[in-house]
């Protein structure tokens, strides 16, 4: 009995073309051999076509050479830099991140990987990574993801020291209370210098920390008490990224630091913006909502904002050009998005969160805080966005709002429709050019002179 051979399987459209010859010569020029005769040629012509437009373009250059920087950085954590959550939770995007590496002098910074109660257990709490002293978290978050991070500490110009010290919310009041804020910073410098040799050879002079509450790194709400306490010893010679910043000499900036915002969330801004009235009309002329004391001097026996928001709320309060609020509100800032000027008043430290809410709402910051460091002055041009109003002036504010309002209004809120300004004072998820952390990172390529590594680099030259 003959056993029948089985068809051969299709091995796929090489062998259907081998299988069209015999002795070197076509067996049919039928309509499918002239099909696929076309079919080939024409995938060719597109796909040489395609490289050569792919391999010519130099956007296409700037994303290899990206993907490339990603690659070198020896982590599975680095690669998801491409992806971000849009805050709605309608979509994830890919988004190639956009630090220029050229502007940031091929920085690169260690994140050191500490246990859980320095950093992530205490996000247990919602609010920690969203009140205004938040930006200790977002900027940790960030640079995991960076291209500037890197996984070898022996290449790294900076080491970052993650450690949240404002998410201690007080059971009396809900306000973060930073009591434990040195032995926390002191127990993660003593696990670090034990484990890795990086902090004793500088003694941390290359390593970063983040101090975003009232008086940065001298960690206490009360000046005085800030002041007495100064920044802590083991701090001295680190690099502190802070909210306070003065023009004259303070005690608790007696550190090598970099002034930053305080921390607003960019999906609540988005979320204000897309829920605000179509005509984009500000009805209301002068704006506050918050804490003013009739009589200054408070519970504690100190007075508040040396007294500047009484003054404000003595002088103004009954004026029709002014909406004055002394009540928490937590839908304020659909009432900056409606409003021309937005006052921001000190309070126990001269900064304010107002100051990022207005710019981000399109409304004109009045700043009284005499001798106040703004941040990022290099990216954010306050002079020209702003108004600073001496302490010694409120009781003139009218007048001068209605002098502002008569000349320049309209070239200073121009220049506050410029997208970059709001990009510059918002942390986000993922590092993006110009936002933020760019700018912290920007800041830090200008301080190269303390890292380790490319001192000894030139030295040894």
């Amino acid at each position: 009995m003959v056993e029948q051979k089985r068809p051969p399987r299709n091995r796929g459209f090489y062998v259907k073309m081998k299988l069209l010859h015999k002795h070197g010569r076509l067996q049919d020029k039928s309509f499918f051999y002239r099909y696929y005769k076309w079919v080939l040629w024409l995938s060719l012509t597109l796909y040489f076509f395609s490289s050569y437009l792919i391999s010519n373009n130099p956007q296409s250059k700037l994303t290899s050479l990206s993907k490339t920087h990603v690659s070198n950085s020896k982590s599975s954590l680095a690669s998801r830099a491409l992806i971000e959550f849009n805050g709605n939770n309608n979509a994830t995007q890919l988004r190639t991140e956009h630090t220029n590496q050229g502007l940031l002098n091929n920085l690169k910074i260690f994140v050191y990987d500490l246990p859980p109660k320095y950093n992530t257990d205490w996000l247990s709490n919602e609010r920690c990574s969203n009140h205004l002293f938040a930006s200790e978290v977002a900027i940790h978050k960030a640079l995991l993801t960076s291209e500037v991070r890197t996984f070898d500490p022996y290449e790294a110009d900076f080491f970052f020291v993650p450690v949240y010290v404002s998410c201690n919310f007080s059971t009396v009041n809900g306000f973060p209370a930073i009591g434990h804020a040195r032995p926390l910073l002191a127990s993660a410098i003593h696990l670090i210098s034990s484990e890795y040799p990086f902090w004793n050879r500088t003694q941390g002079s290359d390593h970063v920390f983040v101090a975003s509450h009232d008086f940065g790194a001298c960690f206490h709400t009360l000046e005085d008490v800030a002041i007495a306490d100064g920044v802590a010893e083991f701090l001295k010679k680190s690099i502190i990224l802070q909210t306070f910043g003065v023009k004259y000499k303070h005690p608790c900036q007696d550190v090598e630091n970099v002034v930053i915002p305080p921390y607003i969330s960019p999906e609540s801004v988005r979320t204000t913006i897309e829920s605000s009235p179509a005509n984009g009309r500000r009805d209301i002329f002068a704006f506050f909502r918050g804490k003013m004391e009739v009589h200054p001097k408070n519970v504690s026996g100190r007075f508040y904002g040396r007294r500047v928001r009484t003054m404000i709320w003595r002088r103004y309060n009954g004026d029709r050009r002014f909406y004055l609020q002394r009540t928490r509100f937590p839908g304020y800032q659909s009432e900056i998005v409606r409003s021309v000027f937005c006052l921001c008043p000190l309070g126990w430290a001269p900064w304010s969160p107002r100051l990022v809410e207005s710019v981000a709402l399109g409304c004109v910051p009045v700043i009284i805080a005499d001798g106040i460091r703004l941040p990022f002055a290099d990216a954010v041009k306050w002079p020209e966005i702003s108004l600073t109003v001496a302490e010694k002036d409120v009781g003139k504010l009218g007048m001068i709002l209605e002098h502002v309002a008569a000349t320049n209004l309209t070239t200073i809120q121009r220049n506050l429709r410029d997208p970059r300004i709001k990009r510059a004072l918002l942390f986000n998820n993922q590092v993006e050019e110009g936002d933020a952390t760019w700018q912290v990172l920007s800041a830090l390529a200008h301080k190269l002179g303390r890292s380790y590594r490319r001192r000894t680099a030139v030295s040894s030259q």
